[in-house]
């Protein structure tokens, strides 16, 4: 008779930039990966059903509740969780927009709320649109990020302290710094190449 095979298997996982390997029970969820083997508690646990937000991550840049994700099917994608936003003591812009204009209360959502926060700038960003997005065409471009379109995408997270005004705010700013920023870059890349251009004709003149 076959020996049962086992329930365990040795997995790595990619941590926000650190890998770390462990035993894990294919059974184990990533949530409790990371608040029980790796000490991540960042990522809360609420409902543990998926519907509250509160343990949200990003999955190579794409939100995902980690509840309802299995550790063993995470191996090999990029994880962020809460731990890795900031860059070290510097807070990302969407933690600074939560704190300048409290966009949390007891804080408990506060991880989730940031983690899908940073998915729903990139997805606006990106021209996804949302189910109360008007134009779907192409054409029509990206959507502005509106109070309605920032509480349509946020909807999977809730605040049972009712922050929702606050984080709407909080949203809202963040993405205005999102898109200052990568403004700021595109110039800066922008005038970079002309002035590579400039000097390229300037050694072609003197020679």
């Amino acid at each position: 008779m076959a020996p049962a095979p086992s329930t365990y298997s040795v997995i790595t996982l990619n941590v926000n930039g650190e890998k770390y390997t462990l035993p894990v029970d294919h059974r184990t969820t990533l949530l409790d990966a990371l608040r029980e083997h790796l000490d991540l508690t960042g990522s809360k646990k609420g409902c543990d059903q998926g519907q509250c937000g509160a343990c949200t991550v990003l999955l190579d840049g794409r939100r995902a509740v980690s509840c309802l994700q299995l550790a063993v099917a995470a191996e090999g994608r990029a994880i962020t969780t809460i731990e890795g936003v900031a860059d070290g003591e510097q807070l990302h812009p969407v933690q600074q927009a939560f704190l300048d204009l409290d966009g949390y209360q007891c804080g408990y959502c506060t991880p989730g709320q940031i983690c899908s926060a940073l998915g729903v700038i990139e997805e606006h960003a990106a021209g996804w649109p949302s189910a109360v997005t008007a134009d779907v065409r192409p054409e029509a471009g990206t959507p502005s990020l509106s109070a309605e379109e920032i509480r349509e995408r946020m909807s999977g997270n809730l605040c049972r302290c009712g922050a929702y005004v606050s984080i709407v705010q909080a949203v809202a700013q963040a993405a205005e710094t999102h898109t200052a920023q990568s403004h700021t870059t595109e110039t800066g890349t922008a005038e970079t190449g002309t002035a590579e251009g400039r000097s390229d004709e300037a050694k072609e003149a003197a020679a």
